[in-house]
């Protein structure tokens, strides 16, 4: 969004009203100052941040393809997981690719067939069932858990309505496109545990 030029000597509120900057409080000048001084680092590290995370990409892409020329391998298509790791295996490199899944209209048929099965069940189904079902659709938020239905498939359970349920869950699922991730590890002393080197200001 453009915005506006603010004349010198004046200050915007707001509502858009312009007023003059003899009239605004010290304070609020201050504060206005140190929110703005923030506001500009935290962009510019954003942008710092996306040309590393691009750049990042590029090079382990550039990598493993090269890794692949000593094969005579060209590859193609959709890059898989890559694990890189440093000679003396302090750091790890990790880029993964996850699917984005979605639903069709047959998650609906799932559902109120898996909805028929625990009402027949009643009493001799096991209480864990139905809020492992509740959790995966959310039923009281309106939402889907695409991981929790997924992992109703992995239940054993042996009744024809529930597989046909698990079949329709199954056929439901459509692939949108897929999502890279590039996640930084160091390990943690002289053990074989890693720590994620996080950039997530929440994490730091």
């Amino acid at each position: 969004m453009t915005q506006t030029p603010i004349p010198e000597g004046y200050m915007q509120d707001g509502t858009g009203k312009l007023v003059p900057e003899h009239l605004v409080k010290p304070i609020d000048k201050l504060r206005d100052e140190l929110v703005r001084s923030i506001i500009k680092q935290a962009k510019s590290l954003q942008d710092e941040v996306r040309s590393f995370k691009f750049k990042t990409f590029e090079n382990v892409e550039t990598f493993v393809d090269m890794s692949a020329e000593r094969y005579d391998v060209e590859l193609g298509g959709r890059k898989g997981n890559v694990s890189l790791t440093t000679f003396d295996g302090r750091y790890k490199v990790q880029r993964a690719v996850a699917d984005l899944i979605t639903f069709d209209e047959g998650l609906q048929a799932a559902k109120a067939l898996i909805d028929e099965c625990i009402e027949e069940w009643a009493g001799s189904a096991d209480a864990k069932i139905k809020v492992l079902v509740d959790d995966a659709f959310q039923v009281n938020k309106g939402r889907i858990d695409h991981q929790r239905v997924l992992g109703l498939r992995r239940l054993d359970i042996d009744d024809p309505k529930w597989k046909r349920a698990m079949d329709a869950i199954s056929d439901s699922v459509k692939v949108q496109g897929t999502r890279q991730y590039i996640r930084l590890y160091e390990r943690i002393g002289d053990s074989d545990q890693f720590r994620q080197i996080s950039l997530d200001m929440a994490a730091l």
